[in-house]
Order: C-alpha cells, then structure tokens, then sequence
C-alpha cells in the first residue's frame, strides 16, 4: 500500500504550551513515520495577529526549536518556513482567480476572529486562500487537522475543485484526517490557550512552572473528603501524560480522600518536569547551535520548493502563463 503524502502547519504566534503538544506536535511527530511528512511554520499567516518584528522571529525560531527538540527527525519529515516558499504566495493569486467571494465570506474563523477583537484585514479575510495554497503546494494528500481547522481543509478541497474544473486536473484534492488528540484543559478548566492566559508553557522550569502549575482552579473538597478525578482539571493534564496504571492509582486517591489537591499538582508538576527533562537539554542544545537550525529550515525549504515549483509550474501551464 503506498504512503501517504501529510502536511501540517503551525502559526508562531507565540510561545507554544501543553495544548499545543498533545494537541497537534505529539501527532506530528508520530506522522513523520507513517508517510512523506512536511510540517511548515506558518509565518505569513502569523503576520495577521503578531506586528512586533523582534517577536515575530524569536516565535518563528522557537516553533524550530522545539519541534527539533521534541524529536521531529529532518531526514524522515521536511521541516520549513512558509516564507521560505515563495511559491506559495503565487499559487495563492492563482486561485484567488477562481474563488467565489461567498466562500470566503462563510469561513467561520474570520468571524470568530474578528469577533474576538483582530482586526478586520483582508489578510485575516483571505486567511483561507492562503491556506489552501498551503495545501496544495506540495500536492499533499492526507491533512490531519482538529475540528476548529476542517472548514478549512474544505474550503481548500472546494477551491481545488472550481480550478480544476476550470483548467483540467491540475491539483490534487487532499483529504482531511481528523486528530484523536483529546481537549486540553488550561488552568482555568477551558481550552487551553495563550490568547486566554491559562496556558502552561512548553520548557517552563523552575518557579515560573510551579506558580502556573499551583494556580490550576480546583473545587473547595475538604482535604479529607473524597473527590472525583473525572471533574478535576489536575487529574485531566495528568492523565495526557501517565500510563494506565498511574491514572488509576491517583484516581483511587481522589476517590478515598484524605488527598489534598495540592498534592495532586506537586505529583503533575514533578510528572511535566520528569517528562520534558530530556526535551529541556536537546532544546538548550540547539539554542546553542543555531547555524544548525537555519541548515534543517534551508534543507527543508529546498525540498519543499522542489515540490512547490512543479505544482505552480503545472497550474501556470494550465492558465495559459508559459
């Protein structure tokens, strides 16, 4: 059975945290063995929410980092910067020519957006356009995405088809692959999110993880009174990280009682530290390597380039732009 060709993107739009990894990295990680993987750091789509240039690029060289230090492999899975493509900005005007204004207009995520305060661009309006030339640039078949990101992969499938209907097979049509990645909760019992403040950040040490970790809301169960693991927000973070036997070994504690809540966030804090130890020394590592970081992203922009000039090249034939 032949592989499957994957692509993944994520926006640098500030320090990655826990939601991120179980979320999308942890999935990531797994693809680059099933298939031909190509993960890219969506730098321009990050431009519609970060305007701090020094920001801009220390986000953009951490998401590297930490993706390296995480454990993606350079020689199994092709690691680039969207900005490092350029073709993909072309291929976007390409399809833009065949994109009705409405399905653009019926994106959820521009109105969430907006509605939570971004302001109305019409970079954040062709967020999508963008995205399917994203997609399509390195005729990738299969995009594992969360729920909140499938109208997009649609709306990619939906464009695709208009062009080809238009000019003849040009593009591949990719599928969507919904993630099994569960709801991380942030300290506040929500999703977790950077924009919400509740977030526990990737690489925290120290005080810093501590005080986040020590902040998550819990009922007020006396001590001595038994608790339920299912309703807890600790119980829930660290049951992502342990294994069957230790999840059921601390929810026999929260149903006996006598177990304070605050010794289930100093058993989380010491499992996130145990967990992202050997993480921490490969991430300090490459801080101090930077010239091999840039070599992963310039390898990884020439092979996904390789991919993008025949793609681009095939629908510039198909227009009529020889």
């Amino acid at each position: 059975m032949a592989t499957k060709r994957h692509l993944s993107g994520i926006q640098p739009s500030g320090r990655l945290h826990l939601g991120n990894y179980f979320g999308a990295i942890v999935q990531h990680l797994e693809n680059q063995t099933a298939g031909e993987s190509y993960y890219f750091i969506a730098d321009y789509h990050a431009l519609t929410t970060i305007h701090d240039p020094e920001a801009f690029r220390a986000n953009v060289r951490d998401v590297a980092v930490t993706y390296l230090a995480l454990g993606l492999a350079p020689e199994q899975a092709t690691l680039y910067r969207q900005s490092d493509v350029p073709e993909v900005t072309e291929l976007a005007w390409l399809l833009a020519n065949v994109t009705p204004m409405g399905l653009l207009e019926r994106a959820v995520s521009y109105k969430d957006k907006v509605a939570k305060g971004l302001s109305a661009s019409a970079g954040l309006f062709i967020y999508p356009l963008l995205m399917a030339a994203d997609i399509l640039i390195v005729d990738s078949e299969v995009v594992p995405v969360g729920k909140d990101q499938k109208q997009h992969v649609e709306i990619t499938r939906d464009i695709a088809g208009y062009f080809n209907q238009r000019y003849g097979e040009v593009f591949v049509l990719p599928d969507v692959k919904l993630n099994s990645a569960p709801l991380v909760p942030g300290t506040d019992g929500e999703k977790m999110s950077k924009s919400y403040g509740n977030h526990i950040p990737l690489f925290e040490t120290g005080k810093r993880l501590k005080k986040k970790v020590m902040s998550i809301v819990t009922d007020s169960t006396p001590v001595e009174d038994p608790k339920d693991p299912d309703e807890c927000t600790v119980f829930a973070l660290f049951s992502l990280f342990a294994g069957a036997a230790e999840r059921e070994e601390l929810a026999a504690r929260y149903r006996a009682g006598g177990m304070g809540y605050g010794d289930a966030k100093k058993q989380l804090l010491a499992t996130i530290e145990e967990h992202f130890a050997p993480f921490l020394a490969r991430r300090e590592e490459l801080l101090a390597d930077p010239g091999f970081v840039d070599d992963v992203l310039r390898a990884g922009a020439l092979r996904a380039r390789a991919v993008a000039r025949d793609v681009t090249n095939r629908a510039r034939r198909a227009c009529g732009i020889d």
